[in-house]
């Protein structure tokens, strides 16, 4: 044999031992000794060389783990901290949210392991110091689990006197809660101490497993490349604008220190010249007008300059817009309940669309009134199955686009007038929610559909009468399973209810559990959700039962660790309730006889009802306008109503809890609002009793509007429909203002 091949030979004897002794290292590492064994003994047989194992290592952390477990239980808090400290990976401390709650509970029982050991006499001194250790801990590493709902609660322990009868920390103190806790560190030391000496072999196998995710990745990359190329361009557009404006701005102050100038000079008797003035306005309109325009215009003529300066600001006068073609509302009503569920699907999609794409005002009033005429969801009718029974569709997007359309309808104030004058829809809507999954589109509208009808009296009595109170803490004890938009809706639906006087004794039959829920919402990184928490927690606190269960949990201490926070509207409402805790008076008047009436008369017409369409036509397939426009054309069938005028009643102070139903999105363009004019205000006074939150009332019309149904020209606004209705109202300033009647 050659050199060379003796060579190529050691080469493979080489290549063979390190990759059996990988084999064997990793064999040791999961644990599996008799295999090894017969590993050891069968390579020995056929005379195969195994390189050594990293073994030192692998007892090193299970040495490691022993110790750990070891002053767990002795409750040896300082060495516990300094293996945990030394041994965990930084990065696995830092970023895994597994470690970190790990970590935060461990710091609570090494804190109350004196207490749990000698209930009756421990020792105060190693008490108070493991308290200032676990304060350090929240003050440092533990500050990044504030905004965690599930650990708020926590962040009083410090604070409260004997936490061992305090009802929110009872669970510490079960004989369950230690041995929960070790099981899980065991796991976890188990997992991460391995992977932190991992053996050879795993490490070439996440190796190859990685190519997958980084052609993944390669892709996501491109996609990011594109974006940042389509963000540098209108980064660059809005340069040249921004640019444009600030040349104009210039431009504008030199002319006008000019002309105060020559002002100052006709103070002093010197006449201004023609020819000066010409000069001065070309300058003016350079930038605004083409240049032959600008020279040739006589400005010394008198208020020529002055009626173009006027009329380059002055809004340009609305154009008509011409009403939808009307439908045969029978043959749609028919097809809705005998159709296919294709065909189900794009009619609900397109008439949906007829509301949310109509422009507001005169336009989409004419569509709803003739859907309410018509009676488009068989609100009269005695059928047993109706257009609303699509709900309980099998099909999911049936069901889900006929969710959509109610959500609409109950987006508009007068369509919540027609819903709530429907018997049977409550009872479909909420056995839709309870039946639906968390993340299901169907049970989001659904529930936004019920927060906008909680605005009428009639619904928010059937709702509390229907348990929703229950179903809504349930679900917003879990609330970091849920979307913000449905917890938004979800807070503000609860709230609406608890200012009935039905719904506050609902709230005080678990009074316990549903303080517990408020609470831990107000430390929610969502801080949209602030105001109904607190309107509720103001609301069900007139409730003697309630204000004594919640002095037995301390809400009044809970509260105080979140009026620390730097937001003084937030604090006074805090103020507000910690003050109703504190009041003595019985329960408040009787609100459940008052006249029916829609606390808010204002519409809600969302973007979010077009978002996430799962029905897409396909080629040459009819759907939105083109379809209803094309086999559903019908006679005469659009009508208009007298319309209320809206008055804007006061708005309420921020500072202060709601205290009159809401919607999420007429909550905050109120707020907006209102901050805006409280600039000049700092100095408000503020009434004992929040004052009333509603949107505007019904006054006498100016005019009665007649719909003439022309069907002439009225399809050539199928291609604009199509479109949503950001997109069209960019073009011309199309706001309606018809007959004198202005669009809301």
């Amino acid at each position: 044999m050659s050199s060379r091949e003796e060579a190529k030979m050691g080469d493979i004897l080489a290549t063979e031992a390190s990759l059996l002794g990988m084999i064997k290292e990793y064999l040791k590492f999961e644990e599996f000794e008799e295999t090894v064994n017969c590993f050891n003994k069968e390579c020995k047989s056929k005379g195969k060389l195994v390189s050594k194992p990293q073994g030192s290592t692998l007892r090193d952390s299970k040495i490691c783990e022993k110790d750990l477990l070891r002053c767990f239980d002795n409750g040896d808090q300082k060495v516990f901290f300094e293996l945990w400290m030394e041994n965990i990976p930084q990065e696995v401390k830092n970023t895994d949210g597994e470690a970190q709650s790990l970590e935060f509970y461990l710091h609570i029982h090494f804190t109350i392991y004196p207490l749990r050991r000698h209930p009756s006499g421990h020792d105060q001194a190693e008490f108070q110091e493991r308290i200032s250790y676990f304060k350090q801990y929240l003050e440092t590493r533990g500050a990044a689990l504030s905004q965690t709902t599930e650990f708020l609660p926590y962040y009083a322990l410090p604070f409260v006197p004997n936490p061992t009868v305090h009802p929110s920390f009872k669970s510490l103190f079960q004989d369950s809660w230690i041995p929960r806790l070790k099981n899980k560190l065991e796991q976890f030391l188990s997992v991460t101490l391995k992977l932190s000496n991992s053996p050879r072999l795993l490490s070439l196998y996440l190796g190859d497993g990685n190519k997958s995710q980084c052609n993944m990745g390669t892709k996501a990359m491109q996609q990011l490349q594109l974006q940042l190329v389509e963000s540098d361009r209108r980064i660059a557009s809005y340069v040249r604008k921004f640019n444009k404006m600030q040349a104009d701005y210039h431009n504008l102050i030199g002319i006008t220190a000019e002309l105060v100038d020559s002002l100052e000079a006709t103070v002093s008797g010197k006449m201004i010249s023609p020819e000066y003035l010409q000069s001065v306005c070309v300058r003016l309109f350079s930038s605004q007008m083409r240049q032959s325009v600008v020279h040739s215009t006589d400005f010394t003529r008198p208020g020529t300059a002055s009626s173009m300066l006027r009329a380059s600001i002055a809004p340009q006068r609305s154009k008509e817009v011409p009403m939808l073609p009307s439908l045969d509302y029978e043959k749609l009503k028919k097809d809705l309940l005998e159709g296919s569920d294709r065909l189900r699907s794009l009619l609900l999609q397109a008439l949906r669309w007829r509301l949310t794409r109509s422009l507001p005002g005169e336009q989409r009033d004419t569509v709803l009134q003739a859907y309410i005429s018509n009676d488009l969801l068989e609100c009269y009718s005695t059928k047993q199955r109706t257009v609303l029974h699509l709900l309980r569709s099998k099909n999911e997007i049936v069901c889900q686009y006929m969710a959509r359309l109610i959500n609409a309808f109950a987006s508009l104030a007068e369509g919540r007038v027609y819903l709530s004058h429907i018997p049977i829809l409550l009872k479909l809507l909420t056995e839709t929610l309870r039946k639906e999954e968390k993340d299901s589109l169907t049970r989001e509208n659904v529930l936004v559909a019920l927060q906008k009808l909680s605005l009428r009296r009639s619904q928010q009595t059937a709702m509390i009468a229907d348990n929703v109170i229950a179903w809504l803490v349930d679900e917003l004890q879990d609330s970091d399973c849920l979307s913000d938009y449905t917890l938004e809706y979800s807070a503000a639906l609860l709230m609406n209810l608890c200012l009935r006087t039905k719904g506050k004794r609902k709230c005080a039959e678990n009074a316990k559990h549903v303080l517990k829920v408020l609470t831990d919402l107000l430390g929610h990184e969502n801080h949209e959700i602030r105001p109904y928490v607190n309107g509720a927690l103001y609301s069900i606190l007139c409730i003697p039962s309630v204000r004594q269960e919640a002095k037995e949990m301390s809400v009044e201490e809970i509260l105080r660790c979140y009026s620390k926070e730097d937001n003084p509207d937030l604090n006074r409402q805090i103020e507000f309730i910690i003050k109703q805790l504190n009041s003595a008076e019985d329960e408040g008047p009787e609100s459940d006889d008052e006249e029916e009436e829609d606390d808010n008369d204002e519409d809600l017409m969302e973007t979010d009802l077009d978002k996430e369409e799962v029905l897409q036509p396909q080629p040459r397939e009819l759907s939105g306008e083109s379809l209803l426009t094309t086999e559903y054309l019908g006679i005469m069938t659009n009508m208009t109503k007298v319309k209320w005028k809206s008055t804007l009643l006061p708005q309420p102070s921020v500072d202060e809890p709601l205290q009159r139903p809401v919607t999420p999105s007429s909550h905050r363009n109120v707020n907006a609002l209102y901050r805006t004019n409280k600039q000049g205000d700092e100095e408000r006074r503020y009434n004992s009793r929040p004052p009333t939150r509603s949107g505007s009332r019904p006054s006498t019309a100016d005019s009665l509007h007649h719909s003439i149904d022309s069907e002439c020209g009225q399809l050539s606004q199928e291609s604009e429909l199509d479109r949503p209705y950001e997109e069209r109202a960019t073009k011309g300033h199309s706001q309606v203002e018809h007959n004198g009647h202005s669009a809301r």
